[in-house]
């Protein structure tokens, strides 16, 4: 069986894409490795404050946007769709916040409806519009389990229709900025600049191709978000506390709601995989675009979390959580 060691040796050979990974123990940082290259063309190393795109880590972060939006007496987490879409379809009656949060909506999968020869980037809104023209569910919302980032896409429109703010910026005031975490950005080409930046990579033969971009990468809910090691120990720390939302509220965050999921022996809370690992509650979720693979676990009862992030697809970043872990 390869050693922890031997799994790091890939991301530690000359001119290939990097990885931060860090283990932490009782709040406290235990362990951080952090290798390869955030930019292979330039040669520039990867650092405790490179940002990587967090892909679906980011579903945490627009839970957390909707929870302190509840919290705040905006809205419920049993509201429904019609309350902040006019004229959606009617399929979308009786889709709760709440299903959006657990993905038991049912909403049809959005990458799959994208136009052929579509070439410009999806934003949130335009997700909203593809799923605004289908007439049907997968199944009655609550009834299962479908894994789905237009779901985290709308959330995200819920938070601009209800704070009367950019998604981004509502994530920079009332999360990133009162965590300390001042490199982490929602990113908006154009609108906003993402420091010390990490390009993605993907393995094609035996070199590495820049695929920092895809069609959906600018769609911000689902997966849109950019953070340093650094900035997601600040995270876990937060997710400690009462900072930015109650215990029982973060309580409903980090319990199944469906009790399958597409991981097999797990369910999901709000952004959240919920299961266990070792006998222990095992609150955790993985991440995986086009040039990006980001994983975090977490185990609440020992106070133990692993995060890797790192910026390249299909990094196999699972192997080595489970030496770890």
């Amino acid at each position: 069986m390869r050693s922890i060691d031997e799994e790091l040796a890939e991301f530690e050979r000359p001119n290939v894409p990097g990885l931060a990974l860090m283990v932490i123990e009782n709040g406290d940082l235990a362990a951080l490795r952090i290798c390869g290259l955030a930019i292979l063309e330039t040669g520039t190393a990867c650092h405790l404050d490179t940002n990587f795109r967090l892909a679906s880590l980011t579903k945490a972060f627009t839970a957390m946007a909707i929870m302190i939006l509840a919290e705040d007496g905006l809205l419920s987490l049993d509201d429904k769709l019609p309350r902040f879409f006019h004229g959606f379809p009617t399929y979308g009656n009786e889709i709760t916040v709440r299903h959006l949060l657990t993905h038991t909506s049912g909403l049809l999968d959005y990458e799959e409806l994208i136009p052929d020869g579509t070439t410009a980037q999806l934003r949130d809104r335009d997700v909203f519009v593809i799923l605004q023209r289908q007439d049907k569910t997968k199944f009655p919302p609550g009834a299962a389990f479908s894994y789905s980032n237009g779901g985290y896409a709308l959330l995200a429109l819920i938070v601009e229709i209800i704070s009367q703010q950019p998604f981004a910026e509502f994530l920079r005031t009332r999360i990133f900025l009162p965590l300390g975490m001042r490199g982490t950005v929602a990113h908006e080409a154009g609108r906003s600049e993402i420091g010390n930046r990490a390009l993605g990579y993907s393995k094609n033969g035996a070199t590495f191709e820049e695929t920092d971009q895809s069609i959906t990468s600018a769609v911000l809910g689902d997966g849109g978000i950019y953070s340093s090691i650094l900035d997601m120990f600040r995270w876990d720390r937060a997710l400690y506390t009462e900072k930015l939302v109650s215990r029982s509220m973060l309580q409903q965050a980090f319990t199944a709601h469906s009790s399958t999921s597409d991981m097999p022996g797990n369910g999901y809370g709000f952004g959240w995989y919920v299961g266990q690992r070792n006998e222990e509650k095992h609150i955790w979720h993985y991440g995986s675009t086009c040039g990006f693979s980001t994983s975090f676990h977490r185990f609440p009862e020992s106070k133990r979390s692993i995060i890797l992030l790192g910026n390249r697809s299909d990094a196999g970043l699972e192997a080595i959580v489970q030496k770890i872990a």
